[in-house]
Formats: C-alpha cells, sequence, structure tokens
C-alpha cells in the first residue's frame, strides 16, 4: 500500500541529508535557492485551499536543477514538502514538519545577536 507521509519522509530525510552534508558555495547555493524557492511558492495561489499549485510548480523546477546536477534541486524539493505539509492533511504531519524546519533551519541565514 502506498502511504504517501512515509514517502515524504524519506524524501526528506534524503533532503536533510544533502543539506547538512553541503559546505561553503554549495551551502550558500542552497540558501539562495531556498530563499527564491520560498518566495516563489508564495507567490502561488492556493487552488481552493490546496497547495496543489505551488507543490507542482516547486516539483517542476526540482526537475530542472536534478537534470542540470545542481544541488539547489534540494531547496526546491524542500519547499514542495513544506507545501504539503502546510496542509495538515497527512497522517503525521506534526512529525513531518519537526524535520522540514530542521532542514530550513541550515538554509535561513543567521539570526542578528543584538548587543
Amino acid at each position: 500500500m502506498h502511504d504517501e507521509a512515509t514517502d515524504l519522509m524519506n524524501t526528506l530525510t534524503y533532503t536533510l541529508g544533502v543539506i547538512v552534508n553541503s559546505e561553503g558555495d554549495d551551502r550558500q547555493r542552497l540558501m539562495n535557492a531556498y530563499e527564491e524557492a520560498q518566495a516563489f511558492a508564495a507567490g502561488i495561489a492556493l487552488a481552493e485551499g490546496s497547495a496543489g499549485p505551488r507543490i507542482i510548480a516547486c516539483l517542476e523546477r526540482f526537475k530542472a536543477y536534478k537534470a542540470a546536477e545542481d544541488i539547489a534541486a534540494a531547496a526546491w524539493m524542500l519547499t514542495a514538502i513544506e507545501a504539503r505539509i502546510a496542509e495538515h492533511e497527512l497522517a503525521g504531519w506534526q512529525t513531518l514538519k519537526i524535520v522540514s524546519d530542521k532542514a530550513a533551519s541550515f538554509l535561513r541565514p543567521p539570526r542578528k545577536q543584538m548587543h
């Protein structure tokens, strides 16, 4: 039986590994791609409450980057997964959100500290 939540967790775990194991220019490339993907996805309207159009658009970008063997593909996949999790329809979506939030935390610029 097909279990979307398990499939998403497997993909998310792989994506987290790509992110965590990136360094230097690759990490910066991922950070830039994630920022771009987040803005791109936010600019796409929901379809009757469904993030489907956002997910499809991000997966299309993911496929293009993956075909070019560009590490930025991971940022687009993460954004697509986050959009699906945000629908709160999957069994165990809370656990998926914890892992996706952790992955995203590696791609956000460090917070400025107050002195």
